[in-house]
Protein backbone atom coordinates (compact mmCIF):
# COMPACT_ATOMS: atom_id res chain seq x y z
CA UNK A 1 0.00 0.00 0.00
CA UNK A 2 1.59 3.05 -0.95
CA UNK A 3 2.54 5.75 2.04
CA UNK A 4 0.29 8.76 2.79
CA UNK A 5 1.65 11.87 1.89
CA UNK A 6 1.68 14.70 4.58
CA UNK A 7 1.57 18.34 2.55
CA UNK A 8 1.08 21.22 3.91
CA UNK A 9 0.41 24.93 1.90
CA UNK A 10 0.44 28.88 3.14
CA UNK A 11 -1.49 31.37 1.57
CA UNK A 12 -3.89 28.83 0.68
CA UNK A 13 -7.13 30.31 1.49
CA UNK A 14 -7.41 31.57 -2.40
CA UNK A 15 -5.98 31.77 -5.42
CA UNK A 16 -2.74 29.94 -6.99
CA UNK A 17 -2.46 28.05 -3.27
CA UNK A 18 -6.51 27.64 -3.13
CA UNK A 19 -5.80 25.74 -6.32
CA UNK A 20 -2.89 24.10 -5.73
CA UNK A 21 -4.34 22.33 -2.76
CA UNK A 22 -7.32 21.05 -4.65
CA UNK A 23 -5.28 19.55 -7.25
CA UNK A 24 -2.95 18.01 -4.67
CA UNK A 25 -5.71 16.72 -2.76
CA UNK A 26 -6.28 13.18 -2.70
CA UNK A 27 -6.62 9.67 -0.53
CA UNK A 28 -3.67 9.12 -0.07
CA UNK A 29 -2.48 12.89 1.32
CA UNK A 30 -2.84 14.15 4.64
CA UNK A 31 -3.24 17.99 3.64
CA UNK A 32 -2.83 20.69 5.51
CA UNK A 33 -3.87 24.27 4.20
CA UNK A 34 -3.02 27.46 6.01
CA UNK A 35 -4.41 30.81 5.57
CA UNK A 36 -5.28 34.11 6.86
CA UNK A 37 -9.04 34.49 6.89
CA UNK A 38 -10.68 31.35 8.92
CA UNK A 39 -13.84 31.30 6.53
CA UNK A 40 -12.03 31.12 3.51
CA UNK A 41 -9.48 28.46 4.54
CA UNK A 42 -12.11 26.44 5.85
CA UNK A 43 -14.22 26.61 2.45
CA UNK A 44 -10.67 25.15 0.96
CA UNK A 45 -10.32 22.66 3.35
CA UNK A 46 -13.86 21.64 3.02
CA UNK A 47 -13.61 21.21 -0.89
CA UNK A 48 -9.71 19.41 -0.60
CA UNK A 49 -10.96 17.57 2.71
CA UNK A 50 -8.01 19.21 3.89
CA UNK A 51 -7.62 20.53 8.11
CA UNK A 52 -7.66 24.31 8.08
CA UNK A 53 -5.09 26.53 10.31
CA UNK A 54 -4.86 29.96 10.31
CA UNK A 55 -1.97 32.25 11.01
CA UNK A 56 -1.54 36.23 10.07
CA UNK A 57 2.29 36.55 8.85
CA UNK A 58 2.38 40.09 9.95
CA UNK A 59 2.63 38.61 13.71
CA UNK A 60 5.47 36.39 14.33
CA UNK A 61 3.86 34.83 17.61
CA UNK A 62 1.12 33.14 14.80
CA UNK A 63 3.88 31.62 13.12
CA UNK A 64 4.90 29.57 16.36
CA UNK A 65 1.87 29.17 17.41
CA UNK A 66 0.79 27.60 13.73
CA UNK A 67 4.25 25.25 13.85
CA UNK A 68 3.11 24.10 17.09
CA UNK A 69 -0.36 22.94 15.63
CA UNK A 70 1.21 21.68 12.60
CA UNK A 71 3.92 19.26 14.76
CA UNK A 72 1.24 18.17 17.00
CA UNK A 73 -0.91 16.96 14.16
CA UNK A 74 1.96 15.33 11.73
CA UNK A 75 5.16 13.46 12.20
CA UNK A 76 6.85 14.09 9.25
CA UNK A 77 6.18 16.59 6.50
CA UNK A 78 6.49 15.72 2.51
CA UNK A 79 6.31 18.97 1.24
CA UNK A 80 6.14 22.28 2.79
CA UNK A 81 4.72 25.05 0.37
CA UNK A 82 5.63 28.61 1.41
CA UNK A 83 3.37 30.48 -0.63
CA UNK A 84 1.59 33.29 2.09
CA UNK A 85 2.92 36.77 0.97
CA UNK A 86 1.59 39.68 -1.34
CA UNK A 87 3.19 43.66 -1.91
CA UNK A 88 2.11 45.44 1.26
CA UNK A 89 2.34 49.29 2.10
CA UNK A 90 5.98 49.72 2.97
CA UNK A 91 4.90 52.60 5.46
CA UNK A 92 2.38 50.40 7.59
CA UNK A 93 4.86 48.17 10.32
CA UNK A 94 3.92 44.36 11.26
CA UNK A 95 2.74 43.87 14.85
CA UNK A 96 6.60 43.34 14.97
CA UNK A 97 8.10 46.24 13.85
CA UNK A 98 9.08 45.37 10.77
CA UNK A 99 8.60 46.23 7.16
CA UNK A 100 5.56 44.21 6.29
CA UNK A 101 7.21 42.96 2.54
CA UNK A 102 10.19 41.58 4.88
CA UNK A 103 8.06 39.94 7.71
CA UNK A 104 5.33 38.25 5.59
CA UNK A 105 6.99 37.43 2.35
CA UNK A 106 10.61 36.33 4.42
CA UNK A 107 10.56 36.06 7.73
CA UNK A 108 7.38 34.12 8.37
CA UNK A 109 8.12 31.77 5.93
CA UNK A 110 11.54 31.05 7.19
CA UNK A 111 10.24 31.05 11.01
CA UNK A 112 7.98 28.02 10.22
CA UNK A 113 10.45 25.98 7.91
CA UNK A 114 12.87 26.24 10.31
CA UNK A 115 10.59 25.17 13.42
CA UNK A 116 9.18 22.49 10.93
CA UNK A 117 12.82 21.39 10.33
CA UNK A 118 12.71 18.17 12.35
CA UNK A 119 9.27 17.07 10.15
CA UNK A 120 11.15 17.81 7.19
CA UNK A 121 13.96 16.01 7.90
CA UNK A 122 12.23 12.72 8.77
CA UNK A 123 11.21 9.59 6.99
CA UNK A 124 14.49 10.34 4.49
CA UNK A 125 13.75 14.20 3.97
CA UNK A 126 10.89 16.54 2.11
CA UNK A 127 10.57 19.60 -0.36
CA UNK A 128 10.36 22.77 0.67
CA UNK A 129 8.95 25.04 -2.09
CA UNK A 130 9.10 28.99 -2.21
CA UNK A 131 6.80 30.78 -4.53
CA UNK A 132 9.23 33.83 -5.60
CA UNK A 133 8.71 35.90 -8.12
CA UNK A 134 9.90 37.76 -11.13
CA UNK A 135 9.58 40.82 -9.07
CA UNK A 136 13.02 39.73 -7.23
CA UNK A 137 14.78 41.66 -10.16
CA UNK A 138 13.77 44.69 -8.47
CA UNK A 139 15.16 43.98 -5.17
CA UNK A 140 18.11 44.80 -3.50
CA UNK A 141 19.13 42.76 -0.67
CA UNK A 142 21.08 45.17 2.28
CA UNK A 143 21.88 43.06 5.57
CA UNK A 144 22.24 46.26 7.33
CA UNK A 145 18.34 47.81 6.16
CA UNK A 146 16.42 44.85 5.84
CA UNK A 147 13.43 47.08 7.37
CA UNK A 148 14.40 49.66 5.20
CA UNK A 149 14.63 52.29 7.53
CA UNK A 150 17.32 53.91 6.17
CA UNK A 151 16.88 53.41 2.23
CA UNK A 152 13.51 55.17 0.43
CA UNK A 153 10.98 52.48 0.88
CA UNK A 154 8.91 52.33 -2.48
CA UNK A 155 6.78 49.22 -2.27
CA UNK A 156 7.87 47.66 -5.67
CA UNK A 157 11.50 47.92 -4.15
CA UNK A 158 10.47 46.00 -1.11
CA UNK A 159 8.10 43.55 -2.16
CA UNK A 160 11.01 42.66 -4.89
CA UNK A 161 13.65 42.87 -2.05
CA UNK A 162 10.92 39.96 -0.24
CA UNK A 163 10.70 38.20 -3.43
CA UNK A 164 14.71 37.89 -3.61
CA UNK A 165 14.95 36.57 -0.25
CA UNK A 166 12.80 33.98 -1.04
CA UNK A 167 15.51 32.92 -3.38
CA UNK A 168 18.33 33.41 -1.04
CA UNK A 169 16.40 31.62 1.76
CA UNK A 170 15.85 28.44 -1.05
CA UNK A 171 19.40 28.19 -1.28
CA UNK A 172 20.43 28.67 2.06
CA UNK A 173 18.14 25.41 3.12
CA UNK A 174 20.06 23.91 0.15
CA UNK A 175 23.98 24.72 1.76
CA UNK A 176 23.02 23.83 5.09
CA UNK A 177 19.90 21.04 5.40
CA UNK A 178 21.18 18.53 2.09
CA UNK A 179 22.62 15.82 4.70
CA UNK A 180 19.18 15.76 5.95
CA UNK A 181 17.55 15.00 2.96
CA UNK A 182 15.77 18.56 2.74
CA UNK A 183 15.59 20.08 -0.85
CA UNK A 184 14.21 23.20 -1.62
CA UNK A 185 13.21 24.86 -4.70
CA UNK A 186 11.72 28.49 -5.57
CA UNK A 187 9.28 29.38 -8.12
CA UNK A 188 8.14 31.97 -9.99
CA UNK A 189 4.22 30.78 -10.91
CA UNK A 190 3.82 33.68 -13.66
CA UNK A 191 1.63 36.81 -13.46
CA UNK A 192 -1.57 35.23 -12.21
CA UNK A 193 -4.52 37.47 -11.46
CA UNK A 194 -5.46 36.56 -8.05
CA UNK A 195 -5.80 38.83 -4.81
CA UNK A 196 -2.22 38.62 -3.88
CA UNK A 197 -1.91 42.71 -3.78
CA UNK A 198 -5.31 43.35 -1.89
CA UNK A 199 -2.82 44.86 1.08
CA UNK A 200 -1.61 47.49 -1.48
CA UNK A 201 -3.37 50.55 -2.90
CA UNK A 202 -1.49 50.47 -5.95
CA UNK A 203 -1.54 47.09 -7.27
CA UNK A 204 -5.31 46.33 -5.58
CA UNK A 205 -6.14 49.79 -7.98
CA UNK A 206 -4.48 47.71 -10.58
CA UNK A 207 -5.99 44.70 -10.04
CA UNK A 208 -9.32 46.15 -9.50
CA UNK A 209 -9.44 47.66 -13.30
CA UNK A 210 -9.10 46.39 -17.01
CA UNK A 211 -5.43 46.42 -16.88
CA UNK A 212 -5.66 43.18 -14.70
CA UNK A 213 -6.62 41.34 -18.04
CA UNK A 214 -3.47 42.52 -19.87
CA UNK A 215 -0.70 40.48 -19.26
CA UNK A 216 -1.74 37.91 -16.57
CA UNK A 217 -2.85 34.28 -16.17
CA UNK A 218 -5.12 32.68 -14.69
CA UNK A 219 -4.89 31.17 -11.12
CA UNK A 220 -5.23 27.85 -12.37
CA UNK A 221 -2.24 28.44 -14.76
CA UNK A 222 -0.24 29.88 -12.06
CA UNK A 223 -0.37 26.77 -10.03
CA UNK A 224 0.70 24.41 -12.24
CA UNK A 225 4.21 24.72 -11.73
CA UNK A 226 3.47 24.35 -7.88
CA UNK A 227 1.79 21.42 -8.60
CA UNK A 228 4.60 19.84 -10.70
CA UNK A 229 7.34 20.52 -8.34
CA UNK A 230 5.18 19.23 -5.50
CA UNK A 231 4.48 16.06 -7.12
CA UNK A 232 8.40 15.84 -7.71
CA UNK A 233 9.00 15.69 -3.81
CA UNK A 234 12.41 15.65 -2.32
CA UNK A 235 13.94 15.69 -5.94
CA UNK A 236 17.80 16.60 -5.30
CA UNK A 237 18.43 17.47 -9.20
CA UNK A 238 16.27 20.47 -7.72
CA UNK A 239 17.77 21.23 -4.93
CA UNK A 240 18.96 25.42 -4.99
CA UNK A 241 16.76 25.85 -8.15
CA UNK A 242 14.65 29.08 -9.37
CA UNK A 243 11.84 28.01 -11.37
CA UNK A 244 10.08 30.48 -14.00
CA UNK A 245 7.13 28.53 -13.89
CA UNK A 246 8.15 25.67 -15.45
CA UNK A 247 11.75 26.18 -16.49
CA UNK A 248 14.54 25.76 -14.44
CA UNK A 249 17.03 28.83 -13.84
CA UNK A 250 14.59 31.47 -14.22
CA UNK A 251 16.04 35.12 -14.29
CA UNK A 252 17.36 36.07 -11.23
CA UNK A 253 18.59 39.12 -9.55
CA UNK A 254 22.67 39.34 -9.51
CA UNK A 255 22.23 39.44 -5.49
CA UNK A 256 20.59 35.90 -5.95
CA UNK A 257 23.69 33.47 -5.61
CA UNK A 258 26.15 36.04 -3.53
CA UNK A 259 26.93 33.61 -0.55
CA UNK A 260 27.89 36.29 1.48
CA UNK A 261 23.78 37.32 1.19
CA UNK A 262 22.43 33.65 1.39
CA UNK A 263 24.43 32.85 4.50
CA UNK A 264 23.89 36.42 6.08
CA UNK A 265 20.65 36.76 5.75
CA UNK A 266 19.97 33.38 7.17
CA UNK A 267 21.82 33.94 10.09
CA UNK A 268 20.20 38.33 10.47
CA UNK A 269 16.81 36.11 10.17
CA UNK A 270 17.34 33.56 12.96
CA UNK A 271 18.66 36.18 15.21
CA UNK A 272 15.34 38.55 14.21
CA UNK A 273 12.57 35.94 14.75
CA UNK A 274 15.07 34.23 18.14
CA UNK A 275 16.30 31.14 16.82
CA UNK A 276 19.69 32.03 17.97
Amino acid sequence: MPQQRTIVITGASDGIGAVTARALAGPGVDLIVVGRSADKTEAVAAQAGATALTADYAKLDDVRRLAGEIRDRVGSIDVLLNNAGGTFDPKKRTADGHEPNFQINHLGSFLLTNLLHDALAADGGGLVLNTSSIGNLAGQVDLDDLDFDRRRALELRCYGTGKLENILFTRGIADRWRDDGIVSAAVHPGPAATSFGRDSFFVGLLYRTPLKKVGTITPEQGAEPLIALANRGADPTINGVYFSRHRANGRENPQARKQELIDGLWETSERLVGLS
